[in-house]
């Protein structure tokens, strides 16, 4: 009698579970269609983003990237890692131009509402491809915008690595990107001491939070040239790889003290 008692209500419990999830899933559809659902959800986001910034003072030794330290450079094209990008938004200087390449994916437009409330144009696209031969029509689009963008003086970000590829290992969209326009590759990385990191997600996607100490940390240039072979980009491939890495790992040092 025991027994059967406990697997009743196991049994209850799954299938309040399992209503559970059926109520959400036809909830969901018709929330993901509303444009004002979609904006006060960008809009928390935002504002979660710069209560960060506001509560976790850089630590010493992070890169001021304020005040026109990168203006030579300029304008240029910031890389990041999947996983760790979700920052920029609230630490990119105020009054620069600045243009995002952001995953055509349906779950990727709420980011592009949210960068867009912080002044950040955004193209959407996938340019982290791993032949710069072999890019998808929709990855070609995104690249143009981004080079027409620096042409015109604008900086751009770009993720460095391919979606739901190999994390931390950039692909050849961004080398591409920097051979066609000239422009630098800005290794950037953004860390707090404050974060909750999903080990299960494929690129270890962190989730900082307020109350903490921040850390910009912006790697030495890498400059393609524009008569780069295939040898050649392979190794400014792996060049931006091994920057943004040492770019992250010292955010991540400096923020969790120095160890």
């Amino acid at each position: 009698m025991e027994h059967e008692a406990v697997n009743g209500a196991t049994g209850r419990r799954a299938a309040r579970r399992s209503g559970t999830r059926t109520l959400w899933r036809r909830i969901r559809e018709p929330l993901a269609q509303s444009t004002f659902v979609k904006n006060f959800i960008a809009n928390l986001f935002a504002w979660f983003l710069r209560l960060i910034r506001l509560t976790s003072p850089m630590v010493e030794g992070s890169t001021q990237v304020a005040g026109g330290a990168y203006a030579h450079l300029e304008p240029g094209i910031i890389a990041l890692w999947h996983g760790q990008h979700l920052l920029t938004p609230a630490y990119y200087p105020e009054g620069r131009p600045l243009v995002a390449m952001v995953s055509r994916s349906a779950d990727a437009e709420l980011q592009a509402l949210m960068i867009e409330k912080f002044g950040i144009e955004a193209v959407r696209g996938s340019g982290g491809r791993d032949s710069s031969r072999h890019l998808d029509k929709g990855g070609a689009k995104a690249l143009i915008a981004l080079k027409k963008s620096l042409v015109a003086g604008k900086n751009v970000a770009m993720i460095a690595d391919i979606p739901n590829g190999t994390p931390r290992d950039a692909g050849l969209g961004i080398v591409l990107l920097a051979k066609l326009s000239g422009r630098p590759i800005l290794p950037s990385a953004i860390a707090t001491s404050r974060r909750k990191v999903l080990e299960k997600s494929w690129d270890k996607t962190t989730i900082n939070l307020p109350f903490g100490r921040s850390a910009v940390i912006v790697g030495p240039p890498v400059f393609v040239p524009a008569d780069a072979d295939d040898a050649e980009m392979e190794r400014k491939r792996q060049e931006v790889t091994v920057s943004l890495n040492a770019a992250t790992a010292e955010a991540y040092r400096l923020v969790d003290g120095g160890k």
